[in-house]
This record gives C-alpha cells, sequence and structure tokens, in this order.
C-alpha cells in the first residue's frame, strides 16, 4: 500500500487546514524515516517554505530520494528551478502559446503573475499551460512571473512557500491539494501480487490511436500472467509517472506534444520505456528519418528535400522526380499532410497549402503498389507482417476526404499473415531500417515493385490492432511484447545493461 506524508517547515504553516496525521515537520522527517514496511510505498509532499540548496526543504527531497521514497518535488526539480538557462528548453513552446491564451484585455498590460497549485489555476485562460509548466517542473506551489515586449514570455518560475498564500489563495491550494492526492495515489499497489508496475499512456479520445480498446486489454491481460500490473493512464498522470517501473506509449507520439515529455521524464527516471525519446525523434520527422536512412544505405524512393522559399528547387521537382509526385510535411501521421500531384499547377498549389505549416517538405517518387507491407519489429526481431491495403478509389491506406458512418477516415482492407510467409527481402530491410533507429518496438512501411523494394518509413508507434496486426498471433503477439519488458525490467533490477 502507499502512505502519504506532507512535510512542513513550521507547524503554524499548516495552521489553515484541517489538522492531519499525514503531517510532519521538516525536523521530524529528517530525524526519523517514516514507512518502510514491506510492500509500502511512501509519498512525500515537500511543503517546506524553501528549497534553496542546502537548506531544509532542501534536505528532505535530498533524504526522501535516498530513502526509497516519492517526492514532489524532486532533487532534479529543484535544480532544474534553480537554473534559469534550462528554462529555454523547457518552456520555448509555451512562451509560443501565450499569445493565444493571454486575453484580448491584457494588451496595456507590461507584467503579471499567476499561481499555480499541483498544475491548477483559477485562471481558466492559462489553465493549460499551468498544466503543462507543472508537468515541466513537477513542484506544489509555483509562482510564474509574466513579462511583454514585443511579445509575451515567461519571465520566470519560482516555488512559492504555503506560508505566503492569502486566505483565497489557500482554499484554491486546498482544493488542488486534496485533487492531486486522490489522482496520485488513489489505490494501493498489490505487491505482492505483481513484480512490476507498468504505465500504458493512451488517450481515451483520440480518433485513430495505435491500440484500440481491446488491444489495450490484451496487453493488460498479457501483463498479469507475467506478474506485470499494466495500468492504463493518460496525458494528465504526468506528475505519478515516477511510480511505475515502465512506460509503455500506446498514442500517436509526437516531438511536440505530451508523449514526448512522458518518454524523456520515464527515461531520466531510469524506467524501462517504449517509445523511448530517442526513437521518437529518429522517427517522427521525416526529414530527419529520410537523412537517417540515407546515411545508412538503405533502399529509398528518390527523394527531395524543399524549403520554402526556394522557388526554384520546387519548380525543378517533375524534372528530378516526374510525376507523379508524393509530397509530405515531416511529422504526418496515418496518411495526414500528404499529397499526390501530378501537373505543374497541382505541385505550386498543394505546396503552397503544406508550406503554411512547415518550413521544409519531403519531396517523392510516386510508387504505386496495391499494398503496403508493414512489418512489425521488437528488440531487433521481426514480430509479424501485415499487408495494407490502398482505400478504395485512392491512393493511400488512408483516406481522409471519405468518412465512415462514425465520422472516422476510410482505410483499406488488410491481410496478416507469419513473418516467414513475407517475402525474405522485405523482412531483412525492415530489421536493417530498425537497427538504425533502436532496439525498441517498430512498424516499417516498405513498397515492393516487381523490381525493387524501397523503405517508406519506420513509426516508433505502431499501430497494434486487436483483430487486425494480431490476426494471426492473437494472444501471443501481447504476450511477446510484455515478454520484452519482463526482460528489460528483471535486467534492470540485477543492474545488467544492454
Amino acid at each position: 500500500m502507499s502512505r502519504l506524508v506532507i512535510v512542513v517547515e513550521k507547524a503554524s504553516d499548516w495552521g489553515a487546514f484541517y489538522p492531519s496525521e499525514n503531517i510532519v515537520s521538516a525536523v521530524d522527517y529528517l530525524k526519523q524515516p517514516l514507512g518502510g514496511g514491506e510492500g509500502e510505498r511512501t509519498q512525500v509532499i515537500n511543503l517546506c517554505r524553501s528549497y534553496k540548496y542546502l537548506g531544509l526543504g532542501y534536505y528532505v527531497s535530498l533524504l526522501a530520494e535516498a530513502r526509497g521514497h516519492k517526492v514532489i518535488p524532486s532533487v532534479r526539480t529543484i535544480n532544474d528551478l534553480r537554473r534559469r538557462s534550462l528554462y529555454g528548453v523547457d518552456i520555448e513552446d509555451l512562451n509560443a502559446k501565450l499569445a493565444r491564451f493571454l486575453p484580448e484585455g491584457a494588451r496595456d498590460a507590461t507584467d503579471f503573475g499567476l499561481l499555480v497549485y499541483f498544475g491548477q489555476t483559477n485562471y481558466a485562460p492559462l489553465a493549460d499551460l499551468a498544466r503543462q509548466v507543472f508537468e515541466t517542473f513537477p513542484c506544489p506551489i509555483l509562482r510564474l512571473e509574466f513579462e511583454r515586449q514585443k511579445v509575451w514570455q515567461i519571465a520566470s518560475i519560482k516555488p512559492a512557500g504555503l506560508h505566503t498564500l492569502s486566505d483565497p489563495q489557500e482554499d484554491a491550494f486546498a482544493d488542488a491539494l486534496d485533487h492531486f492526492s486522490k489522482k496520485l495515489w488513489r489505490k494501493p499497489r498489490a505487491r505482492k501480487k505483481y513484480r512490476y508496475d507498468l504505465a500504458m499512456l493512451h488517450d481515451p479520445a483520440e480518433a485513430m490511436p495505435p491500440s484500440n480498446k481491446r488491444a489495450l486489454r490484451q496487453f493488460i491481460e498479457a501483463g498479469k500472467e507475467l506478474g506485470i500490473e499494466v495500468d492504463p493512464v493518460t496525458r494528465n498522470d504526468f506528475a505519478r509517472l515516477a511510480e511505475y517501473d515502465g512506460l509503455f506509449i500506446r498514442e500517436t507520439t509526437a516531438l511536440d506534444n505530451h508523449t514526448y515529455r512522458f518518454a524523456h521524464r520515464a527515461e531520466r527516471e531510469d524506467m524501462v520505456v517504449i517509445d523511448d525519446p530517442t526513437s521518437i525523434l529518429r522517427c517522427t520527422n521525416k526529414i530527419y528519418l529520410h537523412d537517417l536512412l540515407k546515411s545508412k544505405k538503405l533502399p529509398t524512393p528518390r527523394t527531395e528535400v524543399v524549403f520554402r522559399d526556394d522557388a526554384k528547387r520546387l519548380a525543378a521537382l517533375p524534372e528530378l522526380l516526374g510525376f507523379p509526385i508524393v509530397l509530405k510535411i515531416p511529422d504526418g501521421s496515418f496518411s495526414r499532410g500528404i499529397h499526390k500531384v501530378e501537373t505543374p499547377e497541382q505541385l505550386k498549389a498543394a505546396a503552397a497549402e503544406l508550406f503554411d505549416h512547415t518550413a521544409l517538405l519531403l519531396a517523392q517518387e510516386y510508387l504505386y503498389t496495391e499494398f503496403d507491407w508493414r512489418i512489425g519489429v521488437l528488440a531487433g526481431q521481426p514480430l509479424y507482417a501485415c499487408q495494407y491495403f490502398m482505400s478504395r478509389g485512392h491512393w493511400q491506406i488512408y483516406d481522409h476526404s471519405a468518412r465512415s458512418a462514425k465520422g472516422a477516415a476510410k482505410s483499406g482492407g488488410f491481410r496478416t499473415l507469419p513473418v516467414r510467409e513475407a517475402p525474405g527481402e522485405v523482412v531483412k530491410l525492415a530489421v536493417r531500417a530498425c537497427n538504425a533507429i533502436g532496439d525498441g518496438l517498430y512498424g516499417v512501411d516498405i513498397k515492393a515493385t516487381k523490381d525493387r523494394v524501397a523503405l517508406i518509413e519506420v513509426n516508433d508507434n505502431p499501430s497494434i490492432d486487436a483483430g487486425v496486426e494480431d490476426a494471426y498471433l492473437g494472444e501471443d503477439l501481447y504476450r511477446r511484447i510484455m515478454e520484452e519488458f519482463l526482460r528489460r525490467l528483471e535486467r534492470k533490477r540485477l543492474g545488467i545493461h544492454d
């Protein structure tokens, strides 16, 4: 089970709130470790007045980690908040959203501040921003300072003490603490039943998720058989990620959203993670992937990279590649952000549309095939083989211009078969491509014509849907993936590094 400990610097800091057996003074916490019973996890919320280096609050977080307690803020977070040089990396994308979040009436303002309690704020226009800042710097109370020169930006992010809050702010803090603690430790862990806990990140509202609901249930069942508790989590569970031994991402990944932050945080916490941040980086941007595959001398369609302001290069594409030409934005997925053009006029119009979203485009020769091969690869070994057929009357697998009765993009059929029945050259190319990326779970798309095979892309977050990719292996597909997690978790426990 889990035990919650709330550490305050002085008893008076908690004076405005109801007494609780969870409240401990910093001195008492430092003098005598709490918890530690068999199967018990201690979760610590450090509400000291200051986290100054080598101060009382700093030592609470430091010794909490030394005792194996899960603590917020962690020493890493404390150090990150002290080093303003990190801000440019961690909040650059947040700054870009401020102009959209701030109300029109704030045009005359030059600076203002905002208090954030466990990622919550009562200022609705900045609620999403507050949550994202908390995900980046998990700390109970944060004071955000904003300033505007030509554009709004975050000037500073600082921890704030409980003792500095006014009465209304104390009420807001109490509500946020109640919500946070219930969500963070809402159920005890059955440590005697399961050897490991695995967080499976998914988005219940995602229109085209990498795994459907039945597949997610299959992963959970496969984990149970191996002594792994697979716990479905969402983007709102970022703060409790460190509770787990591993992370399995079953949500479409991107470098500019929470999936990458989850992967990066999991790796920093020394967790077993699929998809790892390096694989996300290498696979989600087609420009990066193209350069990587080219450097490894792997066969791909003839490809050109075009810059937004290079009209001459754009006009030369028909001569370089011939029509039809396929234009792609670097971070598209599920056939989105891709155009096939057959005339100079279509080329110019499609490029103009796509350049509204990106500074670079990928242009490729068009290779006609009735289907694309998808080879699933796990830890360098082929796992499954599928043929994805083009959507009827369309040149891609997914036709976003046509919708089913449920509103989903229409797609072509599929055929799943044993890996041994797929062409050997296709399987070998898929494995070679994945070796250039990493040792995670990948789906490799390959076109095979009469005279050549060409690598289209490597997906770090491949589709594994019940009824499709598992049509041949069945439950064994999910078990094999969970077995790989178990292998990595066991090696990490024993201190063995691959």
